[in-house]
């Protein structure tokens, strides 16, 4: 019992870490992309920065629900694989659509 505490605090710790590197790097993206989009609005790389941080927005909770699902397999809680396996599918779909509709 001890140690799966120690297990769900470290994957709490990684996640946290996770979210909080996606959202700085996304707002990082996101503020220079900007500054840069206001001085010269046509500038393709003023474009692809704001891309880039509305993507690395977008994936981290993904990868969230990836490295979840991989922490549950390692601690053999199956239950909550199925259902991270199945939210992730969820994802995918949603995300596959939205390239498709594109």
């Amino acid at each position: 019992m001890r140690q799966e505490r120690s297990q769900i605090t470290r994957l709490e710790v990684q996640i946290g870490r996770m979210l909080a590197a996606g959202v700085t790097i996304s707002a990082l993206l996101l503020a220079i992309g900007l500054v840069m989009w206001l001085f010269d609005p046509g500038y393709w790389n003023a474009l692809w920065l704001l891309n880039a941080g509305l993507i690395v927005l977008m994936a981290t909770p993904i990868l969230r629900v990836i490295v979840s699902l991989a922490e549950n397999v390692a601690m053999r809680q199956w239950f909550f694989v199925a259902v991270t396996t199945l939210v992730l599918l969820e994802l995918t779909v949603t995300v596959v659509v939205a390239f498709l509709k594109r």
